[in-house]
């Protein structure tokens, strides 16, 4: 094998993880959203950074109403204190 093919294949690796690990941490963050009833409908990852040669995803909190902001607001608020 080539110097430059298992670069190739050591790349395609190491983005194949990174989507995994994004897939899963997204996953993660909507159990815990919905254990405390909040929903964020965009949820999940970012188109245009899969569309890299390499991929390594942005997850996309995405767009939701006041109301749930001011629920991720309380949230926060008290698991900071």
């Amino acid at each position: 094998m080539k110097a430059d093919e298992k670069g190739t294949r050591v790349k395609e690796r190491h983005s194949a993880l990174c989507v995994e690990e994004a897939e899963d941490v997204v996953e993660e963050l909507r159990a815990l959203l919905a254990k405390t009833g909040i929903a964020l409908p965009s949820l999940g990852l970012d188109p245009v950074s899969l569309a890299r040669e390499a991929p390594c995803p942005l997850v996309e909190l995405g767009r939701c109403s006041v109301e749930t902001a001011r629920r991720l607001v309380a949230v926060m608020a008290a698991a900071a204190r």
